[in-house]
């Protein structure tokens, strides 16, 4: 007989939405979002002979033929080298719904809920809840780096939870070891992208600067109180990646565009950045009309206006005084302005665009 019929298919939620959902009964704020399986007693032949589609290139993981919603087969792994891809997987219709929990990263990620909707939890994720305690399941938490980072997102996305003693020595045990230092990237910046976006992005840099993971994966980038209080701000308002991210990197060494190339970072984000590291301080002692025409100019608002919107919307959380408003107006103004109509009446054609200035300048001198 086949392996596929000596054990009970059996599926089972996991993950996210168990633990969204035990929040929302704790009286958090928290979206419903996609759902995660966990399939026990399959073979991949058993998922592709039901219909179910293969999306996993590292793990069996597939897509249900009507939902398509992700149902990954039970799975144990193994540490084989240092690092996030240094791990080898096993899965099989042996392997238990039990064993695959305890292989997650925190215990409150590590619950599951059966078909009859009975709460599955082996390492107490539930009670964490209650304790509002963010804890590793098991040692296991310290092969894999970027575990180190999700603890500190977790941390920005539950402010109201603590981080258990024990996990963060863990944590600094890992950067010690060096273990750390095999973070890449691009998986470095995933992480710091969606942890800058939660309700408390501060607390991510805090947790990590306390177990030392900060220095070592974002050398360089320095975050001073006065930023952490803009960043405090932009969470509240919503702001953009964008505008989160120019607000971190603004001291960065050598520069904000070197640490976002070197996180691969996309282009939109490293342009902003380096645009309010750029032009932050003119923008804030700008008075003339002149002095205004030069920053207009430098931030490249005719070309790029959402940018500069992105930029100025930085600048006022950094210093609240600052009146984005009416760097809006000017720039409106000098962007209204109908070049071709200024260089029309240019008689000198090398004198052109010094009267497409002239009108530029003009245009804003109008405005009280």
């Amino acid at each position: 007989r086949s392996r596929s019929v000596q054990h009970k298919v059996r599926f089972f939620e996991v993950g996210g939405a168990v633990r969204d959902d035990l929040l929302r009964r704790e009286g958090f704020d928290i979206p419903r979002g996609d759902r995660d399986w966990v399939v026990t007693g399959a073979t991949p032949e058993w998922m592709f002979a039901h219909g179910f589609v293969s999306v996993g290139a590292d793990f069996p993981v597939f897509l249900h033929p009507v939902t398509h919603e992700e149902y990954a087969l039970a799975r144990t792994e193994r540490k084989t080298a240092r690092g996030y891809h240094g791990f080898r997987f096993y899965a099989s219709p042996e392997v238990t719904l039990e064993e695959d929990l305890r292989r997650r990263d925190l215990t409150i990620n590590a619950m599951a809920r059966d078909a009859d909707g009975r709460l599955i939890d082996p390492c107490g994720g539930a009670a964490d809840i209650k304790a509002r305690v963010l804890r590793h399941v098991s040692g296991a938490f310290a092969e894999d780096p970027v575990r180190i980072l999700r603890l500190a997102r977790f941390a920005a996305r539950l402010p109201e939870f603590s981080v258990a003693d024990e996990t963060m020595a863990l944590a600094r045990g890992m950067v010690a070891s060096g273990e750390a230092d095999a973070l890449v990237p691009e998986r470095v910046w995933k992480e710091l992208s969606r942890g800058l976006c939660e309700k408390a992005p501060v607390r991510m840099i805090e947790v990590l600067e306390a177990c030392g993971c900060w220095s070592r994966v974002l050398a360089g980038v320095a975050v001073g109180e006065r930023a952490r209080e803009a960043l405090r701000r932009a969470a509240l308002e919503n702001a953009p990646l964008e505008v989160r991210a120019a607000l971190v990197f603004a001291e960065a060494r050598p520069s904000a565009r070197r640490a976002l190339e070197g996180l691969r970072a996309p282009a939109q984000t490293i342009s902003t950045a380096d645009l309010f590291a750029r032009e932050r301080q003119a923008l804030l002692e700008a008075r003339t009309q002149q002095q205004w025409a030069q920053v207009l100019k430098g931030c490249d608002v005719l070309r790029r206006p959402g940018r500069f919107a992105q930029v100025l919307d930085a600048v006022r959380l950094l210093e609240p005084s600052f009146d984005a408003t009416r760097a809006r107006s000017l720039a409106a103004a000098w962007s209204a302005v109908d070049a071709g109509a200024a260089a029309r009446a240019c008689p000198d054609p090398r004198g052109i665009a010094a009267a497409v200035d002239a009108a530029r300048l003009a245009a804003i001198a109008r405005l009280p």
